[in-house]
């Protein structure tokens, strides 16, 4: 198919890792659809793959939380503002926001006021904390496409225009490997394997990889067998894991930058970081424990605004504690080890876990979740919706 009006313009922007590989997988859904529109924007290496002029990099973007964001407050002001110029010189037929939210939320509400269309691609969790959060995305917006199912009738419910796309994970996270063919190909032994996946953030490395090198450092004690591998996302440097080298040479932990789905396929268990991987190694049915810490600051804040019982999605999906959550405080190696320890021995709790994980992928949608909303923002291109 192509546009009877040539060359449409998007600017599409994402912040961190999961929003480029969403917003990477809608570029070339639109690109199916019409191969002439120009893209470009703020992302990483996926978008940059798929094909879009990524002229700011988002790479020094990615932090969570409120404290950490002051920390850098200047430069990603900075950023936004290059964003704003732009699109005020330059304006785009849609703007295309994925996840990210204060940034994005402000973009989108310059750009709304300057006459630019925005559709927000993963709006931010109104579920969990913040709900009326909902009557100023309406104002912001044009379109939300949401991609959790109960997630639609909250915006319809304020009156926002509202699509629920599905998740793109269901379609974009297949297993297509066995944990022997995933060792063979990052070069491990065959034997135990236990994943750390710190995330893919500066600040999670520096609050979270210490935590799961000492976790690891207590469950060879009881399992001397185990082998660990840490997955380092693209937008973490050397530099940045150069503190924490000589305990992961001591332990011999086994890094690598290798597809992240084959390193969650080369594993018996997992301890994460809480966030979208958390969604990918379910989808994969490798039982995990989630682990999230912050600044004190930070965790104080969010617990006050929290309204969810749950910080991970493969628990807020079900409305059920699939996977055990560490949070703040009790995010202690012995906590996590121990846990970690008793999916290791119990094979009763493993598959339970395994078994209920499986269950995901249908709660998600149905497994078309970029095509969705690609197909949602070809409308808005052409004012059919």
């Amino acid at each position: 198919m192509t546009s009877n009006t040539k060359h449409k313009t998007i600017v599409i922007v994402a912040g961190e890792s999961s929003g480029d590989a969403h917003a990477a997988g809608l570029v070339e859904e639109l690109k199916k659809i019409d191969n002439d529109i120009a893209f470009r924007g703020m992302g990483g290496d996926q978008l940059r793959k798929a094909g879009v002029d990524v002229f700011i990099d988002m790479a020094k973007l990615a932090v969570m939380g409120f404290v950490e964001v002051l920390m850098k407050y200047s430069y990603i002001k900075s950023e936004l503002n290059k964003l704003k110029k732009n699109i005020a010189e330059q304006p785009p037929d849609l703007l295309i926001l994925v996840d990210y939210q204060e940034f994005n939320q402000r973009l989108a509400a310059y750009a709304k006021s300057i006459g630019v269309k925005v559709l927000f691609y993963i709006g931010p969790s109104v579920w969990a904390w913040r709900p009326k959060r909902v009557y100023k995305m309406g104002k912001i917006v044009d379109h939300m496409a949401v991609i959790l199912p109960f997630e639609k009738e909250l915006y319809a419910d304020a009156n926002v225009p509202v699509t629920f796309t599905g998740h793109p994970l269901t379609s974009e996270v297949v297993a297509d490997k066995t944990k022997q063919q995933a060792r063979v190909l990052l070069h491990l032994n065959e034997q135990t394997t236990i994943g750390l996946f710190p995330g893919s953030r500066s600040s999670e490395i520096k609050r979270i990889l210490p935590v799961l090198l000492e976790s690891a450092r207590q469950i060879i004690k009881d399992k001397p067998d185990v082998q660990f591998v840490l997955p380092v996302a693209n937008t973490i440097s050397d530099e940045e894991l150069a503190p924490f080298q000589s305990e992961i040479n001591d332990l011999s932990v086994s890094t690598t930058k290798e597809n992240f789905y084959d390193v969650v396929q080369s594993c018996d268990v997992i301890l994460t970081a809480s966030g979208t991987a958390t969604l990918e190694i379910g989808l994969l049915e490798v039982p995990m424990v989630i682990v999230y810490k912050v600044s004190p600051l930070t965790y104080y804040i969010m617990k006050y605004l929290a309204i969810t019982r749950f910080i991970g999605l493969v628990n807020i999906v079900p409305q059920e504690s699939i996977v055990k959550e560490f949070i703040q405080y009790e995010a202690t190696a012995s906590n996590i080890s121990k846990e970690a320890l008793q999916l290791l021995n119990d094979d009763k709790y493993y598959e339970t876990m395994k078994h209920k994980l499986s269950l995901l992928r249908h709660q998600l949608g149905d497994g078309n979740g970029s095509k969705n909303v690609a197909e949602l923002a070809w409308k808005m291109l052409n004012n059919t919706i």
